[in-house]
């Protein structure tokens, strides 16, 4: 039941955003808006700022949940794993993009800045750490690099390039996205083998033609 309550709420804050192109600026004005008590609303959240940081996070949980209830899924090895997880992931994106679109800033240079985004980045480095961790040798030095702080950050901040390039992608469908998104997992796979001179250089291509 809790549950249900909180999702309500985030629901409801959702839509505040998208109806008033911003935040709700007290509790106060979001309860009376949505006849809510306080008290109901401080049950759930301990601030708007809560909620807020909620949403991608819950966006993640929701990829993943979907993710694990296909068998398939389960037995693939770790870059069809990662690449479902994307796919899987901007879709959830896609069907909120109006929210999205005015919860993001347009430029990467903001994305790491926002509160908003840090729930979402722990749970995405742990499953990176999982992937990556199953993908390379037993050698000890090897699973020490892979599973370092350095190499997950590594993988949130490609995550971070691709939601941009998607916030700003205005091709039918976001075909574009899933092209980058398909080069970008080629030149970090190719890069854990120790093989990434073509796809890097067919990534930085591909990126030069968008950006002209």
């Amino acid at each position: 039941m809790a549950d249900s309550k909180k999702k309500t709420i985030l629901e409801l804050y959702m839509n505040w955003v998208l109806e008033n192109g911003k935040a709700p600026e007290n509790v106060y004005q979001f309860c009376k808006h949505n006849k809510l008590t306080e008290s109901k609303f401080y049950d759930e959240y301990g601030s708007l700022k809560a909620v807020e940081k909620t949403v991608f996070t819950t966006f993640f949980i929701r990829t993943k949940e979907l993710l694990d209830k296909n068998a398939e899924y389960l037995e693939y090895e770790p870059r069809e794993k990662l690449l479902s997880f994307y796919y899987t992931f901007f879709e959830m994106l896609t069907a909120n993009r109006s929210y999205v679109l005015a919860a993001l800033p347009k430029n990467i240079k903001e994305f790491n800045k926002l509160e908003q985004l840090k729930g979402l980045r722990e749970h995405f480095k742990n499953y990176a750490n999982e992937i990556f961790a199953k993908q390379i040798s037993s050698e000890a030095k090897r699973l020490e690099k892979f599973k370092s702080e350095s190499f997950q950050e590594a993988a949130w901040a490609q995550l971070l390039v691709v939601m941009r390039f998607w916030v700003n992608d205005e091709s039918a469908g976001f075909e574009k996205t899933d092209i980058f998104i398909e080069k970008s997992m080629k030149a970090t796979f190719d890069l854990v083998e120790n093989t990434p001179i073509q796809s890097i250089i067919d990534l930085g291509k591909f990126l030069f033609k968008e950006a002209m």
